[in-house]
């Protein structure tokens, strides 16, 4: 059975009505799910390509305002052999228009990050669900107007954090939960990904020789190099943030209290330009977010975590993964599990695979082969296949509005304790209160698949 027919299968079965909090009434499992994209660059591209191997996702629309985007993407249906969706385009609102239309389900949001706030909840409004590429708001205040909204509306919200499906963060919390590492103390995460290439691309030279930003750049420098230069803080935390919350069950009976933010002096990207390119003009600017930022947040059952963006240095690719409790220790970085009394040899690394291996998540058992050759390692398929299936049944997305804002806001709550010389800061309850009695139900079964 090929990806194709698996979700054709994936539509039978739970027969019957839901009525969603807003009082629509639905059918379930309809046959296709009605997609429209706002932002068709190289990651809402990803996610096109996701949906185009699927005979159970129909892309009606597509908007963006660089004609270069819209060609890429046209190029991917004609050989896929697809229709061409209805294109949107012309200005910053152009979205709206796409919003209009009532043959659309839900909406994938790729676009650079300050337009994310407006462009949900308007699809919130409109009726839509919604999957956002992280972040969900650059301040504070942008967050808790997208939790009104969804108060308001009842449309489920879900940020595309692919890392919660990574195969090997998906066997540690199979560990964690049959209590392999004992009770939880300590867990750290980030963004350890050298992006210097990302940050400075003029599409001409060899990819990461470039050393140019904004609108003279292509893709991603266009835009988001921008926030190195404004910005101290964590301002890429959901890929340590996700995975953690769902060890420790935050949000579902645990949750931040609050945080602290430390940024080292800021020397890697000068640096860097200035190799490539001695006396340019970019070596001289004044990139306000430091190298390293480390992020450490309590708990309120005890756990601390650590999380860290180091993003401007040269470095091979690590998230920091680390899973620590009373009975032993998961260490991406090392590539190694320790689990007392059970490891190899004593107070020695076993290799991570020897463990992973034997506690494979089920989930990646059972679908393996529909995850193969999809992006990040088939972890993009899993969080794809999640929102659309959540659409299809008409529920609740797995990773839901809370858990969307509260990796998110890690981010302007790292500036501000930055600002305030390091100063703790009060972590928000977006579930105001709720987390005491909601229970953790990530990936415990398959029936979002």
């Amino acid at each position: 059975m090929d990806r194709r027919q698996f979700v054709i299968n994936s539509a039978v079965g739970l027969a019957g009505l839901t009525i969603l909090p807003s009082g629509l009434l639905f059918a379930k499992n309809a046959d296709k799910v009605r997609l429209g994209y706002i932002g068709v660059g190289l990651r809402g591209r990803n996610h096109i390509g996701e949906g185009l191997l699927r005979d159970d996702v129909e892309i009606v629309a597509i908007c963006d305002i660089q004609e270069s985007s819209l060609k890429a993407c046209r190029e991917q249906f004609v050989k896929a052999k697809k229709k061409l969706p209805v294109e949107y385009t012309g200005g910053l609102d152009a979205y709206k228009k796409l919003l209009d239309r009532k043959d659309i389900d839900g909406v994938i949001i790729a676009t650079p990050w300050q337009f994310h706030k407006d462009q949900s909840i308007d699809a919130m409004r409109a009726g839509k669900y919604v999957g956002c590429e992280v972040i969900a708001g650059i301040t504070e205040k942008d967050h808790w107007d997208i939790l009104k909204v969804h108060e308001e509306t009842k449309m489920p919200y879900m940020t595309l954090e692919n890392v919660c499906y990574r195969r090997d963060v998906m066997a540690a919390l199979n560990m964690s939960r049959q209590k392999l590492f004992g009770e939880l103390v300590h867990l750290e995460g980030g963004y350890q990904h050298d992006l210097r290439g990302v940050l400075f691309n003029d599409g001409k030279s060899a990819y990461g020789k470039g050393v140019e930003f904004g609108p003279n750049a292509v893709s991603e420098a266009q835009w988001r190099t921008q926030w190195n230069i404004d910005r101290d803080g964590d301002i890429y935390p959901t890929h340590g943030a996700g995975p953690v919350m769902n060890y420790i069950d935050i949000n579902r009976g645990n949750r931040f209290t609050n945080l602290v933010a430390f940024s080292s002096k800021s020397r890697g990207l000068n640096s860097y330009i200035e190799k490539l390119s001695p006396g340019n003009k970019n070596a001289k600017i004044n990139f306000k977010n430091g190298d390293v930022t480390t992020t450490t947040l309590n708990c309120a059952n005890g756990e601390t975590v650590t999380l860290s963006h180091d993003t401007h240095l040269p470095r091979p690719y690590s998230l920091g993964f680390r899973v620590q409790g009373t009975e032993g220790i998961w260490m991406d970085v090392a590539d190694g599990i320790y689990i007392e009394g059970k490891s190899a040899k004593y107070d020695q690394w076993d290799k991570a695979s020897t463990w992973f291996e034997k506690y494979d998540h089920p989930l990646w058992q059972k679908f393996e082969k529909f995850a193969e050759g999809a992006g990040h390692g088939g972890m993009d398929w899993f969080v794809f296949n999640a929102f659309v299936q959540s659409i299809k049944q008409r529920k609740d997305t797995p990773i839901d509005i809370y858990d969307s804002l509260t990796m998110s806001v890690i981010t302007p709550l790292s500036e501000k304790s930055l600002a305030d010389g390091n100063a703790p800061q009060a972590f928000p309850d977006f579930t105001k209160g709720k987390w005491k009695e909601r229970k953790n139900t990530f990936a415990l079964d398959d029936s979002g698949f």
